[in-house]
């Protein structure tokens, strides 16, 4: 009778140590975990599809799951790369590790938001910023131009996230695109000879300017809202929304998000689910209003942003062709870890 019993337990067991393990959707993410986070329970409230994400850390914001996602190619463990710089983005599409998709969310995006391969979609975006410590600096002597950074009145002054990483890297790819190589590094040289002090990321530039450690910096916008909202002193500059006569090549350099469902990834139809929640228009009025305040790219998203913010439509836009700027990319890291990687 036990020896029965046994044996017609066993079919339970096995089938027990067979059974598939609840379905998810693992995404790999560039965004902070802290703004992530609540958008991402949400998806997983409304789904009943949970979502396990893994981040970058903010000294090699970016790059590091690039290289993660290339690696993996042929075994893919990852369903969605949510990236916060382009460049990279644009890379892994080339590298064939992104598989079309063209989601309904999206159709009311601008046309340069979606390549004509569907590997990757834009959204919501940051903007490329000059903060300034108000205790340290008058208003009447704010810098008001990127290529002001290399005037020698900011000796020693400027802070500059290390720019072989996330967007600091991004902007330089887009300067030698947008301004070419010789005048792109010629700033740069001009911001080493004015003694720029390079730190870990955008964060501290924001966060170094408001303790007054720096006078001036260039970082991006959610990383001085944030100092901002905190109540420190810190005032944000929009560089080159005007023309420049020494460079009117220049204007604002707005980076979007992108996001991509990976190719042979492990669960392509809750990948393509968490897309189409992140590109609605309620995602993105969630950002815009959030910690990070990023600026919606979809023309539905109703969102109340900050009264620093200056949107695409209030400023001159930097025209960059990313795909331009990513051809840029080898030689601006090569001249930038000449320059500044020792």
């Amino acid at each position: 009778m036990r020896r029965s019993l046994i044996l017609s337990l066993i079919p339970l067991v096995l089938l027990a140590g067979c059974s598939k393990p609840a379905p998810r959707v693992v995404l790999y993410s560039a965004q902070d975990q802290e703004f992530a986070e609540k958008v991402l329970a949400e998806f997983t409230k409304r789904t009943g599809l949970p979502v396990a994400p893994k981040y970058d850390t903010e000294a090699t914001k970016s790059v590091s799951l690039t290289i993660e996602l290339a690696t993996e190619a042929k075994r893919p463990r990852c369903d969605v790369h949510w990236n916060n710089e382009i460049i990279g983005t644009i890379q892994l599409a080339r590298q064939g590790v992104y598989e079309p998709y063209s989601s309904p969310a999206a159709e009311s995006y601008p046309a340069w938001a979606k390549p004509a391969d569907h590997t990757w979609t834009a959204f919501a975006e940051r903007a490329r910023v000059i903060v300034v410590n108000p205790q340290q600096v008058p208003e009447a002597k704010w810098p008001r131009s990127i290529l002001d950074l290399t005037d020698p009145k900011w000796k020693g002054k400027v802070a500059l996230a290390k720019p072989l990483f996330g967007t600091t890297a991004t902007q330089a790819a887009a300067l030698f695109s947008v301004l070419g190589p010789d005048a792109a590094k010629e700033f740069y040289r001009g911001l080493k000879a004015n003694d720029v002090q390079i730190v870990a990321g955008n964060h501290q530039v924001a966060e170094g300017v408001a303790r007054g450690q720096y006078a001036v910096g260039l970082t991006d916008t959610d990383d001085a809202l944030g100092e901002i909202e905190a109540g420190r002193p810190l005032a944000l500059i929009f560089p080159d929304r005007d023309d420049n006569p020494k460079q009117p090549k220049l204007g604002v350099l707005y980076i979007p998000n992108t996001l991509a469902v990976i190719k042979g990834c492990p669960n392509p139809v809750g990948a393509k689910q968490l897309v189409d929640y992140l590109l609605g228009p309620e995602f993105e009025a969630m950002l815009a209003e959030g910690p990070s305040h990023q600026l919606p790219l979809n023309p539905h998203t109703k969102a109340k942003l900050p009264p620093s913010i200056a949107t695409r439509d209030q400023v001159k836009v930097m025209q960059v062709d990313w795909n331009t700027a990513a051809d840029r990319w080898e030689e601006s890291q090569r001249f930038l870890a000449e320059e500044f990687g020792k």
